[in-house]
């Protein structure tokens, strides 16, 4: 995840200001929202300082990217690969989550797997696998019941990422942007290579959310 541009419109939070928990966060989280606190305490006193996140997410980091992540929890199950999991989004909030999930995050470079790993001993989280490895490069064995991804790349350079790491008749439940319907369009080659079908866009959190959280899904044959 990269900084944001540095510039701030009149009534906008202070950089460096961390946003309070909003109420919702605890109906996500139900009886594991003490985890998920601990977890983005940690965020907030480290992240920016480990390269993890910019200074101005701390403001919004409940709302753009906790309860991002959060909502789109009931869609998993089985065994799931986050990757370029990165500061933990969405892999670590989803763990949290659903701890009934098991979940392998991947991610290549050295200083978020350190952190990654810190954060899994800290937190309890016993159903978590932290893999340094490329997408490329990982052996899924007979595949994952569900692959994700969130702010990695676009779709069509996505998908020959994920789709191969997907069971047959597995999922892909990408968290994208508001441009998500767009580059479904721009990668109908990739979606007809790997098989793709029920390619759609799922809107998660309208009404409960500030922000809406967009989830490309499909099915992998």
């Amino acid at each position: 995840m990269s900084a944001s541009d540095s510039s701030t419109e009149p009534g906008a939070p202070e950089t460096g200001v961390v946003e309070a928990e909003p109420a919702v966060a605890a109906e996500l989280f139900g009886d594991r929202i003490d985890v998920a606190r601990q977890f983005t305490a940690a965020l907030a006193r480290e992240g920016e300082e480990r390269g993890l996140i910019g200074p101005l997410e701390l403001p919004r980091l409940w709302t753009r990217h906790i309860l991002n992540s959060a909502i789109a929890a009931p869609l998993f199950h089985g065994t799931v690969a986050d990757i370029g999991s990165g500061a933990g989004l969405p892999g670590l909030v989803l763990a949290i989550a659903r701890p009934d999930v098991t979940w392998t995050l991947v991610e290549p470079m050295e200083r978020r797997i350190t952190w990654l790993n810190e954060q899994v001993a800290a937190l309890g989280l016993d159903n978590v696998t932290v893999l340094r490895s490329r997408a490329e490069d990982v052996k899924a064995g007979d595949g994952f019941d569900v692959v994700t991804a969130r702010a990695v790349s676009a779709l069509r350079t996505l998908l020959p990422l994920t789709a191969p790491l997907v069971r047959d008749g597995g999922e892909l439940a990408l968290l994208k942007g508001a441009n998500a319907a767009n580059e479904i369009e721009a990668a109908q080659k990739q979606i007809k290579k790997y098989r793709l079908s029920e390619v759609r866009v799922e809107v998660l959190g309208e009404g409960a959310l500030p922000e809406t959280t967009r989830v490309v899904r499909a099915r992998v044959r």
